[in-house]
């Protein structure tokens, strides 16, 4: 007999993430947020080069289907602002693959909520007013979040500009720093990894960071507009660090459907270059755009990373019941 059915998850681990789960629907409810649910599988998925959808086939009114297990409830709590509901959040169980790590799990539970008419600063606020509950931290004892610029980061930690650098340069580095073999990598993956490897880890370490300004190329589902600095197009987005953790990942949301279906359409394009599957787009997500979803802001939280630094623990593993592989 082995004890591969225990849970990953002491019993009183469970109880404390229990509570702070009540904590974080208090907190909406004093704000006027309403809690929804949305379905796990859905006709269309995430088409994010970076992320892996799972899919599942099922008999449905149309016969047998593909529908994909959701890598967020965006699609879905999007359609619900199209039709009037107002601010939402949801705690929504969630699906990558080949996500299995101290920080990751193949299925985990994301904080998601959205505010029509809030601006991204108003967003933040609110971001780390809720980190700072679940930590217990009394109101204005952490002071407010420190806001870095990604193009600033990578010159203080690289000396490099990540808008402007060669590609061959970025390759270099990226090789240099992530001992893999990058001579052909895109830009995008040059970046992501030294920003895991070399600049996240110190980010957040003395109190909440904030990283604004990303490369137009990574806005996902972000309005875009120009930097200051030179005129660049640059992702209206947010993330928010704490102890070298990503914790959440905050837009202006983007309500053009017709930039949205060509974004979609673009990065299946960039899968088939890359050889990787194509994923379903979500088709009623572009048709709710087009009926109009009001302007605002959304974001996305890790709840697991979020309780495992509350609780002091080592991984996200030691506040899930069942974590993959025990699942």
């Amino acid at each position: 007999m082995t004890d591969d059915w225990r849970p990953t998850a002491t019993i009183e681990t469970l109880r404390e993430r229990a509570r702070l789960l009540a904590e974080v629907r208090a907190f909406f409810a004093e704000r006027g947020v309403l809690e929804v649910e949305t379905p796990v599988l859905g006709h269309g998925g995430s088409t994010d080069l970076h992320l892996a959808s799972l899919s599942a086939r099922a008999t449905t009114p149309a016969g047998r289907e593909r529908l994909w297990l959701q890598t967020s409830p965006e699609f879905a709590m999007k359609r619900l602002l199209a039709a009037g509901s107002g601010p939402i959040f949801q705690l929504a169980r969630c699906f990558r693959d080949g996500e299995v790590g101290r920080r990751h799990n193949l299925e985990f539970t994301m904080l998601e909520w959205y505010r029509p008419g809030f601006t991204l600063d108003a967003l933040v606020e609110e971001t780390t007013a809720l980190v700072h509950r679940v930590l217990g931290r009394a109101p204005g004892e952490a002071g407010p979040p420190r806001r870095r610029r990604y193009r600033a980061l990578f010159r203080e930690a690289l000396a490099i500009d990540p808008f402007t650098a060669p590609l061959a340069e970025l390759r270099g580095l990226a090789e240099e720093k992530g001992g893999l073999a990058m001579h052909d990598a895109p830009r995008d993956d040059c970046l992501d990894l030294l920003m895991s490897l070399v600049i996240e880890p110190g980010l957040g370490r003395e109190g909440i960071e904030v990283v604004v300004d990303y490369p137009a190329s990574q806005a996902a589902l972000a309005r875009r507009h120009r930097d200051p600095e030179d005129g660049e197009w640059v992702a209206s987005r947010f993330e928010l660090y704490l102890e070298g953790l990503e914790l959440a990942n905050g837009y202006d949301e983007l309500t053009d459907a017709a930039e949205q279906a060509a974004r979609f359409e673009e990065d299946n394009a960039a899968r088939r270059a890359a050889g990787l599957p194509e994923v379903d787009i979500d088709r009623r997500l572009v048709a709710a755009l087009a009926h109009g979803m009001p302007e605002g802001s959304g974001v996305a939280l890790g709840i697991d990373r979020l309780i495992q630094l509350a609780l002091g623990r080592e991984s996200v593993a030691e506040v899930m019941a069942f974590a993959t592989p025990r699942c």
